[in-house]
């Protein structure tokens, strides 16, 4: 055997003997109202343990996805028109939203949607619907994990503050006991100690449970700080991937979306923006 084709039987041994990701989205292609395609066959996977980054500016088609992979799109007349979304093996593109559920995924949405008129506890009390009702060990969990949350459990939802109804919205998420929980800009509109705050909870999640976590962000610094593996997608389409740690320190990932030049100072909005324009992938 030569040692091509000995490299070439290994590498396929290595394929066949790895377990396939919890998640595999396999391009896959959005289409909205029959006409406007949103995502242009797109593909991305989570592996077991991992959290993935889903980095993007406004209107790269992040959250698109992350409705594909959720299966919210039927409420904004959306559809899955071509490829696949896999999870556990299982094939799940027209599975709906609430049987997704049961599977183990569990969403916190982009603008958080935690119910207003109810208290911190019935809001948390509502994330556990999909399996029976709360167990006093859900609770344990997540007042253990967000501690704030205890403290506020009498509290009416609106009248948190932003960064509480983000934990609101996170805490009510794990009420499902997920294996896979999916974050939809959770940095949106927080300030920088409550971002912080609200990622280190994440992190500490995956460390002390093995929490897979598909995270979708536009604060592509931070999100890389706590992230295994990321995704980067422009116009529907996912034009970068590989592990978080090289992608904070390539050049091109730096000037596009982390705002600094290779000297490592600020770049204005404008220099980002035309920088964008002239990049081969876009």
């Amino acid at each position: 055997m030569t040692p091509f084709a000995r490299a070439s039987a290994a590498a396929e041994a290595r394929t066949t003997s790895a377990p396939p990701p919890l998640l595999a989205v396999d391009a896959v292609e959005v289409v909205y109202d029959g006409a406007i395609l949103a995502l242009r066959g797109a593909s991305l996977t989570v592996p077991e343990g991992q959290v993935v980054a889903l980095l993007g500016s406004n209107g790269a088609g992040k959250s698109t996805l992350l409705k594909a992979v959720s299966g919210l799109l039927p409420t904004e007349r959306g559809q899955v028109v071509k490829g696949s979304v896999r999870f556990r093996g299982e094939d799940i593109t027209r599975l709906d939203g609430a049987r997704r559920v049961g599977l183990g995924m569990g969403l916190s949405m982009e603008g958080r949607h935690v119910f207003p008129h109810l208290t911190v506890h019935q809001n948390l009390v509502a994330g556990a619907h999909s399996r029976g009702g709360p167990k006093a060990e859900d609770f344990e969990l997540v007042y253990g994990y967000l501690p704030r949350l205890a403290e506020l459990r009498s509290r009416t939802a609106g009248y948190l503050s932003g960064g509480e109804q983000q934990m609101l919205a996170i805490g009510r998420a794990l009420m499902a006991r997920p294996v896979l929980l999916m974050l939809d800009e959770p940095s949106l509109g927080l300030a920088p100690i409550l971002v912080e705050e609200i990622f280190g909870y994440v992190r500490q999640l995956n460390d002390d449970m093995g929490m897979s976590v598909l995270i979708v962000e536009q604060n592509a610094r931070r999100a890389l700080d706590i992230a295994d593996t990321a995704f980067v997608m422009e116009q529907g389409r996912i034009v970068l991937e590989g592990a978080a740690s090289a992608m904070r320190d390539d050049a091109q990932v730096q000037a596009l979306y982390l705002g600094v030049d290779e000297g490592g100072q600020r770049r204005s909005y404008r220099d980002v923006k035309h920088a964008k324009r002239r990049t081969r992938w876009l």
